[in-house]
């Protein structure tokens, strides 16, 4: 690092949920002299000190471009991921497994001193619903009959071994849990709900109760706050995993109390019956595989990042989820392509 200039920080899936926040915290850091910003298509986005590079991951040819593209940094931050189509998980291991391993290749080759990855609470083996919840030193890997979570675990061991080999390069690795703000709320719901689902019909007074499924125990984080926690890595000294969620659970009753809905007890293989013969006719991209990771999901102590990264989240689960019910009703988006905004609000 030139010290007059400032880091350059190289951030692949720049232009997703989590990446937009982060090249905005990283542009208004008066100790990050230059953001590089990574994503399949370029966005119409005009940051101060941030510029955008195209690369495609899943493209085998991908690696030599990278190679170039990294050169210089001082860190790298990798975001980009695929989640669908859920149907054909030959494509999203191409372009998340694969992907993953051109850009570990490409910060070694490069020589980056440092490297931030996303893994995620769903990299975790199943483990127990109440606090205080598993640390960092919990299995991760993951639900084997879930795409996500076997991507994910799989890219920890590709990273024991990476760390393994190349000491002299500082790994973190990120384990938020599910993550939510205004502005992504429309991609998050293509995703899950499909691109046809009217965001109208999501409006709390609209939906007649939440179901209590056992097992619905799931950790938050608003985007915000998972980017200030990025951002903190990228500064300082620290490496390992970081468990990364807001202070409270959240449950049926909670998201009940949210919406203003009652909560009604739900038998688990009814619901999953009637997502999977959605997901089997193509209504919906949400897996039932996916849904059964997460009733199995274990609840997170974050203590590690308290004590060790410095961050403490500025939201609280509830302000999380409300920003992700708004930007739904509103088709509030971005602009970029992954982020943008819904004529269905």
């Amino acid at each position: 690092m030139n010290a007059s200039q400032g880091l350059r920080v190289a951030v692949t899936g720049a232009t997703g949920n989590v990446g937009t926040s982060l090249v905005r915290a990283l542009s208004q850091d008066p100790d990050v002299g230059s953001v590089l910003g990574l994503a399949r298509r370029l966005p119409d986005l005009t940051l101060p000190g941030v510029e955008w590079g195209r690369v495609d991951l899943s493209h085998p040819d991908s690696a030599q471009r990278l190679g170039s593209l990294l050169t210089g940094a001082d860190a790298v931050v990798h975001l980009a991921w695929r989640f669908q189509p859920t149907h054909d998980p030959v494509v999203t291991w191409r372009s998340n497994v694969e992907g993953s391993l051109r850009v570990l290749d490409a910060v070694r080759t490069a020589g980056v001193p440092a490297l931030v990855h996303a893994s995620s609470v769903g990299a975790y083996s199943p483990g127990p619903k109440r606090e205080p919840g598993v640390n960092e030193q919990w299995p991760t890997h993951g639900w084997p009959d879930a795409a996500y979570c076997r991507e994910k675990a799989y890219l920890e061991r590709v990273l024991d071994t990476f760390e393994l080999r190349h000491p002299q390069i500082r790994v973190v690795r990120m384990r938020p849990g599910f993550l939510f703000k205004e502005t992504a709320a429309p991609e998050q719901r293509r995703i899950f709900g499909g691109k046809y689902l009217p965001g109208v019909l999501l409006r709390p007074d609209l939906l007649p109760f939440v179901p209590d499924l056992e097992g619905l125990r799931f950790q938050v984080l608003h985007t915000d706050d998972a980017a200030e926690a990025y951002r903190l890595a990228v500064l300082g000294d620290v490496r390992g995993p970081f468990n990364l969620a807001a202070d409270t659970v959240t449950d049926a009753h909670s998201l009940g109390a949210l919406l203003d809905a009652r909560v009604v007890r739900a038998p688990v293989p009814l619901v999953r019956g009637a997502l999977a013969t959605a997901w089997h006719a193509r209504a919906v991209p949400a897996s039932p595989h996916l849904f059964d990771a997460v009733l199995r999901l274990p609840v997170m102590d974050c203590a590690r990042a308290h004590e060790e990264l410095g961050w403490r989240p500025r939201y609280s689960a509830s302000e999380a989820l409300t920003a992700f019910l708004r930007g739904v009703v509103r088709g509030t988006g971005e602009e970029t392509a992954p982020l943008a905004g819904s004529r269905w609000s």
